[in-house]
């Protein structure tokens, strides 16, 4: 049936903008000797066609479908909305799902940040519908760098394929993020596998019809193991056991209780996963289970990035559509469109504010996400230590900046959205509501906005007395320092500048501050996360200034695109950076206000 659901279109201009022309992705991948010998720009572009292809085409079409159908569960069988299943399909015989694991195990050995790169058409596409295969990647990457090879012969072909999906099966009612107090329990076997019993909840894609075999990684409790998160060892769980010969067995007694009824995502299957002495498999070492999470935690914290990234550029191509075509009032300086009843909205500042404040969240987004996924596959393919070394450090404290701040304005984007479209937002058929309740989660899961502040803040620059930090300013000096007398980027590089030496001042005050007190930090932690993003998107902004108007001097015949880049960035600086005032002034408000009310006088 016809919506006026806005249909996907990719944005491959902006996408090649940012890989090619920002970042010079073709030249990372010639220093990377995984890639330097296959991987070349011409490469890259089909890949992002193949795929914007697939996405508009199969993806787009089924996102409603999928809000407005849901999952059902029936006596721990879940089925997927219409459709689903076909799409999966397509996408394996595309071989999408293969794209960046290890060759020997059937994969194409590309770089991970162009499975990003095209993770990030799917999720604008289709949220619900991407996380299905999206979470066979943590599962994939866990049996790559922990895996016996006993382990990864079974297991990683069809995973890698994508004829078996994959999942993490982490936390537990009582326990949210703080893993440390699970009690799923794991007990010896006498053949050297382990029988698995607890409940994990909140696992995504836990349980459905897409695929033969479901792989779970499951965190879980040896006898006598210490208390905390020191005594936690990670498990292979499958839903069907493996044969020698590589074919599957009997139903493991792992099985889906429930699935939750959510604000959003509903094409996507949430679900209670009971384990009753269900046979698992020890992966790493016995009490090392959230050791080797880390692996991949810092690869997922970027797909949920890229949820943000999705949501600002979504809400953003319906409401554009929508505010060119929509005629209401006349402008205030007279009528714009004479010959129509009004004119359209897009005339009016505050819709324009509302439309470049999208613009200029999925624009820098998008260039963030795709600065990290370059420095993901240098710490995976590094030549030297030194080189994978740095891209860890910039990774570790750029990773909870775009996980959070990222899907904060991704909701602020999906927000405006259904503004622009006034009365008719609120109404499903426009599909501007969904995105907003689909996006919701993405400041939720994989770490809270909360959470990641505090990694930011307590972990990641005072945890490193400043040197973390340090490795980022340095780079954003550079620039600065460099492009300090070009005139026509005085506007971007002053204000960049002077922003880039307050966030040093402002993190020794706070530190100052941590030592009388500790929990100044987490009083502190989210204003400072909201200024490290929007001072993070201003130097990325820069760049994007910079890289446009060498192209305009250099005589591109494309002026208008060009043009673009650079006033979207002088309304980034001017409408959008004064915003970290609010929150340097926040932060000097301090601990006091927070916790002189008695939690007992809250309420009376």
């Amino acid at each position: 049936e016809e919506t006026d659901m806005p249909q996907y279109k990719a944005p491959l201009r902006d996408m090649q903008f940012v890989l090619h022309e920002l970042l010079n992705a073709e030249e990372h991948y010639a220093k990377l000797p995984a890639f330097q010998e296959t991987v070349s720009r011409e490469l890259v572009d089909q890949y992002l066609e193949a795929a914007a292809d697939f996405c508009e085409n199969e993806l787009s079409p089924l996102n409603q479908v999928g809000d407005r159908e849901g999952c059902t569960w029936n006596d721990g069988v879940v089925t997927t909305p219409t459709g689903f299943k076909e799409a999966y399909k397509k996408y394996i015989e595309l071989g999408f799902p293969s794209l960046s694991a290890e060759e020997q195990y059937g994969g194409q050995g590309l770089p991970v940040s162009l499975g990003n790169v095209i993770s990030e058409m799917v999720g604008t596409a289709n949220w619900a519908w991407g996380m299905y295969p999206g979470l066979s990647h943590g599962a994939v990457r866990t049996l790559e760098h922990h895996g016996s090879q006993e382990q990864k012969d079974t297991y990683l072909p069809n995973l890698v394929s994508g004829v078996w999906t994959g999942t993490m099966c982490l936390t537990e009612s009582h326990a949210g993020s703080d893993l440390g107090i699970i009690r799923t329990k794991a007990e010896p076997n006498a053949d050297g596998s382990y029988a698995i019993t607890g409940e994990k909840i909140f696992i995504s894609a836990g349980e459905h019809d897409m695929a033969d075999n479901i792989v779970h990684i499951v965190l879980a409790r040896l006898p006598g193991a210490p208390k905390g998160t020191k005594g936690i060892s990670l498990f292979i769980v499958p839903k069907f056991s493996v044969n020698a010969d590589g074919s599957l067995g009997e139903r493991n007694a792992v099985r889906c209780g429930s699935i939750e009824h959510k604000m959003g995502i509903h094409g996507n299957s949430t679900c209670v996963i009971n384990f009753d002495n269900a046979q698992g498999f020890l992966i790493g070492p016995e009490n090392r289970g959230l050791n080797c999470m880390f692996t991949f935690m810092n690869t997922a914290r970027i797909g949920t990035a890229i949820q943000g990234l999705s949501a600002s550029e979504g809400a953003f191509q319906g409401a554009l559509a929508y505010a060119k075509d929509r005629l209401a009032m006349r402008a205030l300086s007279g009528p714009k469109a004479p010959e129509k009843e009004a004119d359209p909205i897009i005339v009016h500042p505050a819709v324009r504010n509302m439309l470049l404040t999208q613009k200029s969240f999925a624009e820098a987004g998008r260039a963030l996400v795709y600065l990290l996924s370059l420095h993901a596959d240098t710490v995976e393919q590094g030549a030297t230590e030194e080189e994978r070394k740095a891209s860890d450090n910039i990774l570790s404290l750029l990773t909870p900046i775009a996980k959070a701040f990222l899907t904060e304005t991704g909701s602020e984007s999906a927000k405006h959205g259904v503004q622009v479209f006034g009365g008719h937002g609120f109404i499903s058929e426009h599909g501007m509501e969904q995105i907003v309740r689909d996006t919701r989660i993405s400041c939720l899961y994989e770490g809270t906005t909360e959470i990641q502040a505090l990694d930011l803040l307590g972990r990641k620059v005072l945890g490193t007395q400043g040197a973390m930090l340090k490795d980022f300013t340095k780079i954003i000096h550079k620039f600065a320092e460099a492009n300090k007398d070009n005139e026509a980027m005085k506007e971007f590089v002053e204000p960049l500048a002077a922003l880039n030496k307050e966030w040093g001042d402002l993190t020794m005050q706070i530190g100052m501050r941590a030592m009388q007190n500790p929990e100044e930090v987490g009083a502190a932690a989210v204003d400072y996360l909201y200024f490290s993003g929007y001072v993070t998107l201003a130097y990325l902004w820069a760049r994007m200034a910079l890289t446009a108007q060498e192209a305009l001097a250099a005589g591109t015949t494309e002026v208008d695109f060009y043009n673009a880049k650079v006033t979207t960035a002088r309304f980034y600086f001017k409408k959008i950076l004064p915003r970290v005032r609010s929150h340097v002034e926040v932060i000097a408000g301090g601990l006091e206000p927070l916790m002189s009310l008695d939690a007992e006088h809250f309420a009376f």
